[in-house]
């Protein structure tokens, strides 16, 4: 564990920032890993027991399985059920308003891995250039080592190196996280354009 953590430190002051992308990785991962538990957690009939109660006008149950078993398609349609007694209020523009705040919210952070996918090779190789700077600076001493060169050129490499493993774990993060938050979204359009239909109907039959 020592000889890595030795290896790491010969990489210079790029070490710093790559270190810190990837801790912000990490965490970014874990945060949404938890959020979209959460924004899963669906029962399998929840769609047909909410088109029964609205089919029966029992408002109060659709809400209710709503903010038991509806996850993150249960939250734009709450917002919709309790608004639907409003007569000046449009359902269709009042479904678009919260699914794509829902949709705001399940892609909050991505951006940052995106960002951090960009930035780690970026800053990966700074830290090889100012290490390979140092190295070929040994040539202007009079007395140098030239064997001081090629070492400090491997260790220059370890910058890079580390910059590239940072890279390839945000943007197999950001693959996998982007994955899921999709999914969810395509299930909160399916739920509302099931919801808006519903309420179509009810306004063609008065």
């Amino acid at each position: 564990m020592m000889e890595i953590f030795e290896l790491l430190a010969k990489g210079g002051l790029a070490m710093i920032p790559i270190g810190l992308a990837s801790f912000i990785s990490v965490m970014i991962a874990l945060e949404r890993f938890s959020y979209y538990r959460g924004q899963e957690e669906r029962s399998a009939d929840f769609s047909t027991e909410f088109c029964a109660a609205l089919a029966a006008g029992d408002d109060a149950r659709a809400a209710e399985l709503c903010r038991t078993s509806g996850g993150a398609a249960g939250e734009v349609l709450l917002t919709a059920i309790e608004e639907r007694t409003h007569k000046n209020v449009r359902q269709e523009e009042l479904v678009q308003a919260a699914a794509k705040k829902k949709a705001l919210a399940l892609r909050r952070y991505l951006e940052y891995l995106s960002v951090i996918v960009t930035m780690a090779p970026l800053l990966g190789l700074l830290g090889t250039v100012i290490g390979m700077i140092s190295s070929f600076s040994v040539l202007s001493v009079a007395e140098g080592e030239p064997f001081a060169i090629t070492g400090g050129v491997g260790e220059a490499l370890v910058a890079t190196a580390s910059g590239l493993l940072v890279a390839i774990l945000a943007l197999s993060l950001y693959a996998y996280l982007s994955h899921r938050a999709n999914g969810i979204i395509a299930d909160v359009e399916y739920s509302a354009t099931m919801y808006l239909a519903h309420v179509g109907g009810e306004r063609g039959e008065a």
